[in-house]
Order: C-alpha cells, then sequence, then structure tokens
C-alpha cells in the first residue's frame, strides 16, 4: 500500500484556526467578552494534543482534542487529529467516525481520505477501502497501483491489469506494478498473457534487454525452447554487447550441438563482472555436466576454469572435484576439494569427501591430522574415528587406533557396514599388537555382519 503522509500540522493548524482581528483596539473601551481567552486554550489544547501524538501518548493526545471540539466544534483538523489518534489505538470505529465528519467538512481533503482508507485496509474492510481509494484516485492518479491492489485482493484481476495496462502507459514500467501483474499471472496460471504482455513491451521497445530476458525464461519455464532460443538470438542481434543473454544461449547451443559457440558463451559468462557469482557458479557446473559427458572437450573444461581461478566459489570446487573423481583424476579431485573446504572449513560432506581421498592416495599423516581436527568439530561422527583409526594402522600405530576405534562403536546406530569395518580395523590393531585371540574375535564379528548384508 502506497501511503503519502505529510507533516501538515502546522500548515492546516494555521488554515484552520480562527484568525485574530488586527483591527485598531481601543484599549480604553471594556471588553465584551472573553473569545481572545478561548482561543488561547484551544491552541494550548491543540498543541498539547500534538506534542503527546508526537511522543505516541494517543490518549492523552485524543482527551486534548476532546478539550478543543468543546471549545470550537466547527474545526475538520480537530476531526482529523482525532481519527488519526483513534487510529492508532485501533479504536477503528472512533477513527471512522471522526474522520468521516472531518470528510463531511471538507469533502475534496486527499488526506483526510489516505487516513479513512488506512483505518478500512487495517480492518481488512476491502469493500469500503474500495470505496474510499476510488475517491482518492479522482484526486491522485498515484493511488491507482493501491486499487489495483486491492481488486487482486478481491479476486478481480481483469480490472488489476486493467489499471496496471493504463499506469504502465502513463507512467512507464515500473518493478512494483510488474511484481503485482507477476503475482497475478501466477495465481491465475494464465501464462499466454504473460507472455503475449513481454512480447508487446519487445514490439514497443526492441532495445530493452530485460523484457527479452524476462520472455526467455518465461518460455523456458512453459517448455517452449524454441521459442526462447529464438528470443535470445534476437536480443544478441539487437544488442550485441549483452552478457546476460549468454546464460541462455550457452544451454540452447549446447542442445543443438554448437559446442564452440557454447564455450565462447560460458566463457563471456564467466568473465563478466556484471553476472553474479551464484549464476556463474551454475553454468560451469553444467558444463562440467556436459564435458563428463564428452570427454573430448576436457581441454576446453581447463581453459575455462583458468579464467576463473581466483573467483571460484566453494560449490564450483566441489562440483569440479567430483567431476576430476568421476574422471579419475584423484589429485586434481583432492585439491578442488580442499579448495572448497578452505572456503567452507565447517562442511562436513567436504571434509568427508577430503578424508577419503587422502585415504585413497595413501596420504595417511594427512588423514591423521585433518581427522583431528574434525572431531573436534563432529565428535560424535562415527565414520571420522573410523579413518582417524585406518591411517593409524597404516602408520603403525595400532595401539592409539583401538581407543578411536572403541569410542566409534559407541557413536555407531544401525550401520552393519561401517560396524563390520570397525571390526576390521580392530583386528588388524590387535594384530598388529600380537593379540591373536582378540584378532580373530573381531574378524568373526565382521565376516558375520558381511555375511548378513
Amino acid at each position: 500500500m502506497n501511503k503519502k503522509y505529510l507533516f501538515i500540522v502546522v500548515l492546516v493548524f494555521g488554515m484552520c484556526l480562527p484568525q485574530p482581528s488586527y483591527a485598531q483596539a481601543d484599549f480604553n473601551k471594556t471588553a465584551e467578552d472573553d473569545l481572545g481567552n478561548v482561543e488561547d486554550e484551544f491552541q494550548e489544547y491543540f498543541f498539547e494534543a500534538l506534542k503527546q501524538k508526537g511522543i505516541e501518548n494517543y490518549e492523552r493526545a485524543v482527551k486534548a482534542l476532546q478539550k478543543c471540539l468543546t471549545l470550537n466544534d466547527k474545526l475538520p483538523v480537530v476531526y482529523f487529529e482525532l481519527g488519526k489518534n483513534y487510529n492508532k489505538l485501533k479504536n477503528f470505529g472512533a477513527a471512522e467516525e471522526h474522520l468521516k465528519e472531518a470528510i463531511s467538512m471538507q469533502p475534496d481533503n486527499v488526506w483526510f481520505l489516505d487516513e479513512l482508507y488506512d483505518v478500512y485496509f487495517q480492518q481488512d474492510d476491502i469493500k469500503n477501502a474500495l470505496r474510499t481509494i476510488k475517491q482518492l484516485v479522482k484526486y491522485h492518479p498515484d493511488y491507482k497501483e493501491d486499487l489495483a491492489a486491492l481488486y487482486v485482493r478481491e479476486e478481480r484481476y481483469k480490472q488489476a491489469l486493467e489499471i496496471l495496462d493504463e499506469l504502465d502507459a502513463e507512467f512507464g514500467l515500473s518493478e512494483s506494478r510488474d511484481a503485482m501483474r507477476n503475482d497475478i499471472y501466477s495465481i491465475t496460471g494464465n501464462a499466454d498473457d504473460r507472455i503475449e504482455n513481454l512480447e508487446q513491451r519487445i514490439a514497443n521497445n526492441p532495445s530493452n534487454e530485460d523484457n527479452h530476458l524476462k520472455l526467455i525464461y518465461r518460455y523456458s519455464q512453459t517448455g517452449d525452447h524454441k521459442a526462447a532460443y529464438k528470443v535470445a538470438k534476437n536480443l544478441l542481434k539487437e544488442k550485441p554487447d549483452s552478457k546476460f543473454v549468454h546464460l541462455a544461449l550457452y544451454k540452447f547451443y549446447l542442445q543443438d550441438n554448437k559446442v564452440s559457440e557454447a564455450i565462447n558463451s560460458v566463457k563471456v559468462v564467466l568473465t563478466s563482472p556484471e553476472i553474479n557469482a551464484d549464476a556463474k557458479a551454475k553454468v560451469l557446473k553444467d558444463f562440467v555436466g556436459f564435458v563428463a559427458k564428452h570427454p573430448e572437450y576436457e581441454s576446453d573444461l581447463i581453459d575455462i576454469t583458468a579464467l576463473v581461478d581466483e573467483n571460484k566459489d566453494a560449490q564450483t570446487h566441489s562440483d569440479l572435484g567430483h567431476y576430476y573423481l568421476k574422471a579419475g583424476d584423484k589429485v586434481k579431485a583432492l585439491s578442488n576439494f580442499k579448495a572448497a573446504l578452505k572456503q567452507t572449513p565447517n562442511d562436513f560432506k567436504l571434509i568427508k569427501d577430503v578424508l577419503l581421498l587422502q585415504l585413497d592416495i595413501k596420504d595417511y599423516d594427512a588423514v591423521i591430522k585433518d581427522s583431528e581436527r574434525a572431531l573436534e568439530l563432529y565428535p560424535a561422527q562415527p565414520l571420522l574415528y573410523l579413518v582417524y583409526a585406518v591411517a593409524l594402522n597404516n602408520t603403525e600405530a595400532p595401539k592409539q587406533a583401538i581407543p578411536q576405534l572403541q569410542m566409534g562403536l559407541d557413536f555407531l546406530i544401525d550401520n552393519p557396514n561401517m560396524e563390520a569395518d570397525f571390526y576390521s580395523e580392530l583386528s588388524r590393531a590387535y594384530k598388529a599388537l600380537n593379540n591373536i585371540s582378540k584378532s580373530e574375535t573381531f574378524a568373526k564379528k565382521a565376516k558375520a555382519l558381511k555375511s548378513k548384508s
């Protein structure tokens, strides 16, 4: 709701209070009445009301204004101020009554009508709010947007769209109106109207990049990728220097088997400062997925990732790590997982990926060091105890491995496969310590669990 409050107290007060007479005073003449005293008393109460309202003491403000009414009940500003204070007190009945009285004295006063509109709006009294806003629209077209919002509340979507069209035609496009329009399209599920509106905007202003991008998105949402591709190519023709169009074009090029064009679009996206990191990460992830299926383009992936070496976020590094892992390059996979972990050091999934890869490449010293740190963060994760113990067993430290395995088992719940791994490592540790009896006991336990799985 667009509220247009102004501080008008002094102005209204000056306009509405009885004006003193500046005629020649005869000080020898006996006073016939106390009108001067009445005016002074009125002003005193009125300013007291303004002061109390200013410090949010609305009840005292109301009492002072009621004193004003007993002295002069012909001033609309007093009823207006009473209405505002009652509105603040959530006494909507009294607020409506006094504001209506003010409006009866000054029917064209926008501030009186605006306050009454607020009273109805707060009560969700859409019928009376609509009636009041229609009066306001006569004086200020800005209120038309409020009227459209009320029509949406009443599910009168066609009338709301008509008003939005009028406002767009008169004042140009605005984000708030576009948001309301999109809400209406989403509620009604009318994708055709949404697309038609964007097509008309493009026809009226072919060089507007934003409308093209929105239309690409909307066509893509409806599954009409051919139409979306056409709009993207038209935008590139209209604005050859557009960077954002490549967020869509790289996908269309890949679908159209135009790989060199797709690679160029990916490079444009990843090197454009205008495009945010999340969007870049998504594009890079898509290209990583493409290269995973078409390894002949791995050299292009290396070139592309080199463009953003300093700007890759944790997710991008993680995606690259999984790509290289799938491709069998464990060293590059580990390097990317470590880079991701450096940015998000408490990410358990990354911690696990790093530790398991370090185990796989037999970097046991690194596993021991990183496991100790990980257990400080996650002391109830059994996998960390297991990994730690495996590294200890492989560095001829079985005595230290045993308590880690025993502690890890205490945290293990309903995971027979991992339990079997714990028993296998306990068997190794006791065998290394020459305790053959215990070693065989744990080996049997491991074998029994594996045979069940």
